[in-house]
C-alpha cells in the first residue's frame, strides 16, 4: 500500500512540473510578442484581397477616350454614369436619382444630393454638360450614344434638360456613358491626355505606369446601398497580346481574363480555372423579303423556320460555342425570358405547306390558284467574303431543299450585297446587326425594315411601348409583340456570338458579367 501511495505521488509532482514548465514557455513567449512587435508583424497572414486582372492592346484608362473594350468594362466601376444597366439590361439609377420624358424630345434628368469626386470636390450639371459637349466633339466610342442631342441646359445646379433634335424611342439607355470632371479638364487637350479621370465610382486610380495601373477603394463614393467592398485593391496588368495574357493567368500571376475566343481553354487547360459564358451582342439571321411573291405567304415563312436546323449550323460552323437565337433582344434582356432555341422539325415544315395547300409531286413544292401554279424557288444572297456566313448560307440551302424547297444560292461581292440589301431586292439574305443595349425593335420592325414586314398591331405597340417605364406593362407588350412575330416569322434569327471571363478558382462572389460590363455586383466579389 506504501509503495502505491509513493508512486501517486511522484506522478503528480510529474505532472506539477511539465504544467509549469508549459507556462514558463508560453509567459516567455507572450513577453518576447509584446517587446517584438515588428517580428509579429511579419508572422500575421495579410488578409487583404487584391484582384489582378489582364488586359491586352492597351491605349488609355480615360473611359471617354479608349476604344479597348476591357476598359470601357472595368471602367463601370471607376466612372458612374447618369443611368446603368442592371445585369438583365434593365435602367437603373447610378449619379442620378430621377429621370423622367417631359415631351417627344424632353429629357430631364436629376443628380443626387452631395455627389463627391476622388478629391472630395462636388458633382455638379456642369460636369454632365461638360462631357456631352466633349462627347459630341470628339471621337470617343459614346459619340452615338449623344448624337441626337441638341442641347443641355443646366437647372438648379443638380438637374439638367437634354433636348433632342427628334424622337428616339428608349433615350435613356444612351445616358450610360461616364461622367467626366469639368475643373480637372476644362481648358486642356482633352483626347490628347493620359490623365486619369476623377472617379465617382466604387475604386479610384491610386498610381499608374506604362505596365500596370492599382486601383484602391474610393472612399468619396457616394455608395447608395451602404455595401461593404470586399476587394481592396485592383491591379491591371498590360500585354501586347492575348496569348501573353493567358500565360500569365495560367502560371498564377492574374486571375481573370476577357476573351471571345472561343477554344480559350485549348491556351489555359481546364484544371483550376472557371469560364463564365455570356451571350454577345452580334446577331446573324436570315431576313425574308414579306413582300415577295412566295413569302407574302405565312404558312411559307413558318416552314422555312421549320426546316432551318440551327443546333446543326452551331454545332457544324461555330463547334457548339455560339448561342442558339430566337429573337432580336434575347442577349439577356428581362423583356425576352424564354428559352431561346432551334424550332426544327421537317415534319412540321411539311404539314404547314400540306395545310396551306400546296402539295408535294415530282420533286417541288407546287401550289394552284385561279389557275395560276406557283413553285417554291426562292434565292438566298450571302456577302462572299464573309467566308463564315457562306458555311452558313450552304447549310441552310442543304437543309431547306432536303424538305423539297428549291433555293439558288447567290455568292455575291460585297458592294453587290450591300445593294441588294440597301434595295432590298431579294428573297431572303443573310445578314447581321450589333444589337444596342436598348429593347428598341423599330430596326426589325418598324417603318422601312429590312423584311418590308407591315403588322398594324405591332406598330401600334412599338409607338405605345417607347413613353412606357413601367417595367410589367412593358413586358406585357413586348410578350405580345414575341407571340405576333413568332407566329408571322418575318425574319429567322440563326445565332450569336459568345463572350467569356475567365478566372481563377481562388475569386469568387455573384459574377455576372453581361454585355454591358463583366463587373456586375462587384461590391460582392471577393479573391481568397
Amino acid at each position: 500500500m506504501k509503495t502505491n501511495i509513493i508512486k501517486y505521488i511522484f506522478i503528480i509532482f510529474a505532472i506539477c512540473i511539465i504544467g509549469f514548465a508549459i507556462y514558463k514557455i508560453n509567459s516567455q513567449n507572450s513577453q518576447n510578442t509584446e517587446i517584438s512587435g515588428e517580428n509579429t508583424v511579419h508572422t500575421v497572414q495579410d488578409t487583404e484581397s487584391v484582384l489582378k486582372i489582364g488586359i491586352s492592346d492597351f491605349d488609355n484608362i480615360n473611359p471617354l477616350i479608349t476604344e479597348n473594350e476591357d476598359i470601357i468594362s472595368l471602367s463601370t466601376i471607376l466612372y458612374e454614369p447618369l443611368l446603368t444597366l442592371s445585369d438583365t439590361y434593365e435602367i437603373e439609377f447610378a449619379l442620378a436619382e430621377e429621370w423622367s420624358k417631359s415631351d417627344s424630345t424632353t429629357y430631364l434628368v436629376k443628380l443626387r444630393e452631395n455627389l463627391k469626386w476622388q478629391d472630395g470636390s462636388s458633382v455638379t450639371g456642369e460636369d454632365v454638360k461638360f462631357t456631352i459637349d466633349t462627347i459630341k466633339d470628339g471621337k470617343s466610342v459614346y459619340s452615338d450614344n449623344v448624337a441626337n442631342i441638341k442641347s443641355v441646359e443646366i437647372i438648379e445646379g443638380n438637374t439638367i434638360r437634354i433636348n433632342l433634335k427628334k424622337e428616339e424611342p428608349f433615350f435613356e439607355y444612351n445616358l450610360i456613358f461616364p461622367i467626366i470632371s469639368k475643373s480637372q479638364f476644362d481648358g486642356d487637350d482633352f483626347y490628347k491626355s493620359r490623365e486619369a479621370p476623377f472617379s465617382t465610382g466604387m475604386y479610384k486610380v491610386t498610381s499608374a505606369t506604362e505596365e500596370e495601373i492599382e486601383l484602391e477603394q474610393n472612399e468619396n463614393w457616394y455608395n447608395p446601398d451602404n455595401v461593404e467592398r470586399k476587394i481592396d485593391r485592383v491591379e491591371l496588368y498590360f500585354y501586347d497580346t492575348m496569348g501573353d495574357a493567358y500565360n500569365s493567368l495560367k502560371i498564377g500571376n492574374i486571375d481573370l481574363v476577357s476573351t471571345s475566343i472561343t477554344n480559350v481553354e485549348d491556351y489555359i487547360g481546364t484544371i483550376g480555372f472557371v469560364t463564365n459564358n455570356y451571350k454577345g451582342r452580334e446577331l446573324d439571321f436570315v431576313s425574308l423579303n414579306c413582300e415577295d411573291t412566295l413569302l407574302k405567304n405565312v404558312e411559307v415563312r413558318q416552314a422555312i423556320n421549320y426546316a432551318i436546323d440551327k443546333n446543326k449550323i452551331n454545332s457544324t460552323v461555330f463547334s457548339n460555342n455560339y448561342y442558339v437565337s430566337s429573337f432580336p433582344i434575347d442577349y439577356g434582356s428581362y423583356l425576352y425570358e424564354k428559352e431561346s432555341k432551334s424550332s426544327y422539325n421537317q415534319e412540321k415544315a411539311k404539314e404547314t405547306l400540306e395545310d396551306a395547300g400546296w402539295e408535294y409531286r415530282y420533286g417541288y413544292w407546287r401550289k394552284t390558284e385561279n389557275y395560276s401554279t406557283q413553285y417554291l424557288n426562292l434565292s438566298l444572297v450571302v456577302d462572299n467574303s464573309n467566308e463564315t456566313r457562306v458555311k452558313v448560307a450552304e447549310l441552310i440551302e442543304e437543309q431547306l431543299e432536303d424538305i423539297g424547297i428549291n433555293v439558288s444560292l447567290y455568292r455575291v461581292s460585297n458592294s453587290s450585297y450591300q445593294n441588294y440589301l440597301k434595295n432590298k431586292n431579294y428573297d431572303m439574305i443573310i445578314t447581321g446587326v450589333n444589337n444596342g443595349y436598348s429593347p428598341d425593335l423599330t430596326y426589325f420592325l418598324g417603318e422601312d425594315n429590312l423584311s418590308n414586314y407591315q403588322n398594324e398591331e405591332i406598330t401600334g405597340i412599338l409607338n405605345e411601348v417607347k413613353n412606357i417605364s413601367d417595367k410589367d406593362l412593358l413586358k406585357e407588350k413586348y410578350n405580345r409583340i414575341i407571340e405576333i412575330y413568332e407566329k408571322e416569322v418575318p425574319y429567322i434569327c440563326l445565332y450569336r456570338n459568345t463572350n467569356k471571363l475567365v478566372y481563377g478558382i481562388r475569386l469568387t462572389g455573384d459574377i455576372k458579367p453581361n454585355n454591358y460590363t463583366a463587373y456586375t455586383d462587384f461590391e460582392n466579389w471577393f479573391r481568397q
